[in-house]
């Protein structure tokens, strides 16, 4: 259990950098705010645009994840970023990616679908309304994007791996693709019943974790892959599985699995 709280410390707060460290976000990186009515509150938003984004007039597939103070700049992150603009234009990736930042001290209420008896939480319902009916319809309107749910991914790691998957599971009809990082599975045992009583899962989901994270962490993840094998079937070829041998639970894990999720799943 001591093991457990410190992986949801580790991203409790965003570590306000005093230096005069410069930002590493590219140029195609930037930043706005938003009315949450949901969460009552107001959001910083940071959005990826591909290369050439603004010489075209094509539409892109849209990536929505979680903890943006971690995404793309070393100034804001708290203990290292994802490199998520470098990442995907090393692959010449034509996709838009919407970091939605986390809440600090809410973090936890924010991205956990159902409360722990011991840490809270539970308002994931709220966060991913923002998401599907304030966020999303803006970025659509805003920006030249591909809006069916075969185009529209979700991506996060612990909490966010958590509220990810939740997200496919309570709007399959808007999220088409999630990748799962280090999923808090352990949060609560609800998330093992709402898939095992879904009738049909059909979303792509790419599961990542390290050897080397929490106790339950692999145990769990297997868990959970195996009960959407008994909602389809495994030909179907909608999930994947990467175990990372001596992995742990850092943003180094998740940044080096990255690509390799965004090739799978497609956009």
């Amino acid at each position: 259990m001591i093991k457990r709280l410190l992986l949801i410390l580790v991203f409790f707060y965003t570590l306000t950098n005093t230096t005069a460290q410069e930002s590493t976000a590219s140029l195609q990186v930037s930043t706005f705010t938003i009315e949450a009515p949901q969460l009552n509150t107001t959001k910083k938003i940071w959005v990826y645009l591909p290369k050439h984004y603004d010489n075209s007039t094509k539409k892109y597939s849209v990536l929505y994840m979680h903890d943006a103070q971690n995404l793309f700049d070393s100034k804001t992150s708290y203990v290292g970023e994802w490199n998520v603009d470098e990442k995907l234009d090393s692959i010449n990736a034509q996709l838009i990616v919407i970091g939605i930042e986390h809440g600090n001290e809410k973090r936890i209420e924010e991205l956990t679908p159902f409360k722990n008896e011991k840490y809270g939480g539970g308002n994931a319902d709220a966060y991913l309304e923002f998401i599907v009916k304030t966020l999303k319809p803006q970025i659509d309107q805003k920006f030249r994007t591909k809006t069916k749910k075969k185009n529209t991914l979700i991506m996060g790691s612990s909490l966010g791996g958590l509220v990810s998957f939740y997200a496919i599971l309570k709007y399959p009809q808007v999220f088409g693709k999630a990748g799962v990082f280090s999923p808090s599975f352990w949060f609560s045992d609800k998330i093992f019943d709402l898939a095992e009583n879904k009738k049909k899962i059909k979303s792509k989901i790419y599961f990542m974790c390290g050897d080397n994270e929490s106790e339950d962490m692999v145990a769990d993840l297997n868990k959970m892959e195996y009960l959407l094998n008994t909602k389809r079937c495994y030909c179907l070829n909608l999930n994947e599985k990467k175990i990372v041998k001596g992995g742990q639970h850092t943003e180094k894990l998740w940044r080096d699995g990255f690509t390799k999720a965004i090739l799978w799943l497609g956009y």
